[in-house]
């Protein structure tokens, strides 16, 4: 009986190699486990965050601001992300980078904290107000474990630092995908250059004022199990399946 090796989608033609053989390359073995170097990626919509003025704040009040911080984030932000079937990948102490399966459900979570943002910081002093800064795009992501890199990821957190204080910018690629699908529509900033990212990239965006102009709606729901409980924040659900010779 001939031994079970993984099928590989993508070979290379038969044409390719002598005497018209097509080469199965089997991945190393470690340990007894089968490992492959293959790079994974994915096609995914990434919101990038950041707290306008973070430093100054910790600077004036280190414990009012995290309690603030964590507030917001346990009431709006984490629940808001969840019902939007988004999946938190990384926190750092003033940003959060984001993947969603749908641009559609990204720049909907980002308008709905923003909007909801402008309540919650109404009554408290200007100098304690904490602020987001929003940068949405899409496009081809790298795995790395539970980590997500690549230029994708980069211009996400790029469009981030240029949007208004309250405000959300987003590439022309996510602009493209959400087009007459949500009833307001963002500003054309001009394509701009921005660092580390060789070509020039279109930019669209939401002021804080325009955001606050919109119709408040409720943030999504998380999704519930039998009991009542939420169920845990979980990443989108991605299929991969391998197929195996069995001669």
């Amino acid at each position: 009986m001939l031994p079970v090796l993984p099928c590989f989608r993508h070979l290379r033609p038969a044409s390719s190699f002598k005497h018209g053989m097509v080469r199965i390359i089997t991945p190393r073995r470690e340990g007894g486990a089968m490992e492959s170097n293959a790079v994974q990626r994915r096609l995914a919509a990434v919101l990038a965050a950041d707290i306008v003025g973070y430093s100054r704040l910790m600077g004036s009040d280190e414990i009012g601001t995290l309690t603030m911080l964590k507030a917001h984030r346990r009431e709006l932000v984490d629940p808001t992300i969840a019902g939007s079937h988004g999946r938190i990948v990384k926190t750092t102490g003033d940003g959060m980078l984001v993947e969603f399966a749908s641009v559609v459900d990204a720049v909907t979570c980002a308008i709905t904290v923003q909007r909801a943002m402008v309540s919650r910081n109404a009554g408290v002093p200007e100098a304690k107000r904490i602020i987001f800064r929003f940068g949405i795009n899409v496009g081809d992501i790298l795995i790395d474990g539970d980590d997500i890199l690549g230029d994708g990821v980069n211009i996400a957190a790029r469009l981030e630092t240029l949007c208004d204080p309250g405000g959300l910018c987003i590439s022309r690629s996510a602009n493209d995908q959400i087009r007459d699908k949500l009833s307001f529509a963002f500003a054309d900033l001009g394509e701009q250059t921005i660092k580390n990212i060789s070509r020039a990239i279109g930019i669209f965006g939401l002021s804080a004022k325009e955001i606050e102009a919109l119709p408040q709606t409720d943030p999504p729901a998380p999704a519930k199990m039998e009991g009542g409980n939420h169920a845990p924040q979980s990443e989108p659900a991605y299929e991969q399946k391998i197929q195996f010779c069995t001669s």
